[in-house]
């Protein structure tokens, strides 16, 4: 008598870093992928081979319940494998794939995401217009909250503490990259981010874990702030009176200016939701799916729009 054999749901993850991270595995077990095969030092060359080796000996019943996952830390490099991984299929060979590099296409989206809510809900305006000032913004979150924000409308401007020419560059090359507009400066002096911070309506704190960007001192020059969100849950505070807790309550040391904080739990929490949703998405979906930052950001807008 034959015996059939439920095929398992794999999953392969390809990063260009040595190791793949922890958090990622984690999260792809927990969404029901039963063999996840770490691939690491993985170059863009690769991508095309790899994807192929992976489609091709599971039968187009297999694919179904085969998918590719792409991390590493370089958001544009990660972007152009997500491409090389999709041009590499052979229909029906074909296969889900979903990139997000160091957690960061989920991260911002959340981020971002949650900005938008509270604009909407405690000031009655909506991103398209706002000045947005990124702190920290030449990272892998702060450049793609930066293409998040400028997709929606808003006035982007990416700073850097330690260097105003990588701050130029990251914003041009986004800018090439996504068909957006931002700004790049330096704000390696007190004086130089307390002028930034003095014509921005929302600060967006994405710098490295346990560095504040900005102090409370800072905080009194921010006349025109509405919000600050940080995703530093590490101490100290990315921005001074920003608790990681907070999810739309005013900041801390300015009670009397109306603006509010989101901290790195409340954007968390709606990251861990998007990275669930995108990988149950591409285990259930049905058909293949090619996820994106654009697609962790319109999972993460109706995330942010239940929360109520």
């Amino acid at each position: 008598m034959s015996e059939t054999i439920e095929r398992p749901y794999i999953l392969h993850m390809f990063t260009a870093t040595p190791q793949m991270s922890p958090f990622d595995v984690n999260m792809a077990a927990d969404a029901g992928y039963q063999v996840i095969v770490p691939y690491c030092n993985v170059q863009p060359g690769m991508v095309a081979n790899l994807t192929q080796d992976a489609i091709f000996s599971r039968g187009p019943k297999g694919v179904s319940r085969t998918g590719i996952f792409i991390g590493g830390r370089d958001v544009m490099q990660a972007a152009d494998m997500l491409d090389s991984a999709r041009q590499a299929m052979v229909p029906p060979f074909e296969v889900s794939v979903f990139a997000d590099p160091s957690g960061s296409y989920t991260t911002a989206a959340a981020a971002v995401a949650l900005v938008e809510r509270h604009l909407g809900k405690q000031f009655g305006m909506e991103l398209g217009g706002r000045r947005v000032l990124i702190l920290g913004g030449t990272g892998a979150v702060g450049r793609v909250a930066a293409a998040m924000a400028a997709s929606r409308g808003a006035d982007v401007t990416i700073a850097s503490h330690h260097d105003q020419a990588r701050a130029l560059g990251v914003s041009a090359e986004i800018d090439q990259r996504f068909g957006i507009v931002t700004k790049g400066i330096g704000v390696t002096t007190p004086e130089a981010l307390r002028g930034a911070l003095a014509d921005a309506e929302i600060v967006l704190a994405t710098a490295i874990a346990g560095v504040q960007v900005m102090s409370s001192a800072d905080l009194g020059f921010a006349k025109r702030l509405l919000i600050a969100a940080d995703v530093n849950a590490v101490p100290p505070e990315g921005i001074a009176g920003v608790n990681v807790m907070n999810d739309g309550k005013p900041i801390e040391g300015l009670p009397d200016a109306g603006a509010v904080g989101i901290g790195a739990l409340a954007i968390g929490n709606v990251k861990y939701q998007v990275e669930h949703r995108l990988f149950m998405r591409m285990r259930t979906g049905g058909k293949p799916v090619y996820l994106g930052f654009p697609q962790a950001f319109d999972e993460a807008r109706t995330v942010a729009a239940g929360l109520g």
